[in-house]
């Protein structure tokens, strides 16, 4: 039976974020920009909280790149950045050493972009390192819809599994009878997940009564025209 049937748990993954850097953003035009980055923190977030081991992975940033998002750095703030020269962050020794030491063969990936940096990732670690590829389709980008639906279909052929950062979460969390980790999912998604986290607020404050996320002012009577 194929391993890929397996749902994902917090204990049987890993994963690399790849070259999530402005010059590299600059060039999508797949997914909306300001949407990829929040997809791709939300999945840190997300990460963060379910104790996945996590690679960052970077490529020329002086040179050319840029600076990883900071606000990805902030959920890691204590990650090494592996820097790399080539697209293809199998060909580097550090990458490869990272993976290994995690110890899962199931790899999520996100990163940019998706027919050049994550199709040759994907396929080098498939055929090089027995690796099970798991492709966060949402926090990825490609250079045109076209640049990333195709690598995103040569990928699927090749084994590779597509996903969503909000399909990853959901998927770790699994039972909403697991208290240790609902709050946080439930603050990930109010933050990360538009018309869904709006949809939480709006239970809790208005069907279950509960207190509003944010402190603001008073709130004053309406005075109505005359």
């Amino acid at each position: 039976m194929s391993t890929k049937l397996e749902l994902l748990t917090p204990d049987n993954c890993q994963l690399i974020f790849i070259d999530h850097q402005p010059q590299m953003a600059f060039g999508v035009q797949s997914i909306d920009r300001q949407t990829l980055k929040n997809n791709t923190v939300a999945l840190a977030k997300a990460a963060k909280l379910f104790e996945i081991p996590t690679t960052i992975t970077t490529v020329e940033t002086e040179g050319f790149s840029g600076h990883t998002y900071p606000e990805l750095l902030s959920v890691f703030p204590d990650l090494p950045l592996l820097e790399r020269t080539s697209m293809n962050s199998w060909d580097d020794q550090k990458v490869r050493d990272a993976l290994a030491k995690n110890g899962q063969k199931k790899v999520i990936v996100s990163g940019l972009w998706t027919e050049v940096c994550n199709c040759s990732f994907a396929l080098s670690a498939m055929e090089e390192g027995g690796y099970e590829i798991y492709m966060v389709a949402d926090a990825s980008g490609g250079t045109s819809q076209e640049a990333h639906d195709y690598a995103m279909d040569r990928m699927v052929q090749a084994g590779v599994v597509p996903m969503t950062w909000q399909q990853v979460l959901l998927e770790w969390q699994r039972d909403w009878a697991r208290k240790d980790t609902y709050d946080g999912v439930m603050a990930i998604v109010t933050e990360h997940s538009g018309a869904y986290g709006m949809g939480i607020d709006y239970a809790y404050t208005m069907v279950h009564k509960g207190a509003e996320r944010a402190a603001h002012g008073p709130r004053l009577d309406p005075k109505p025209a005359t």
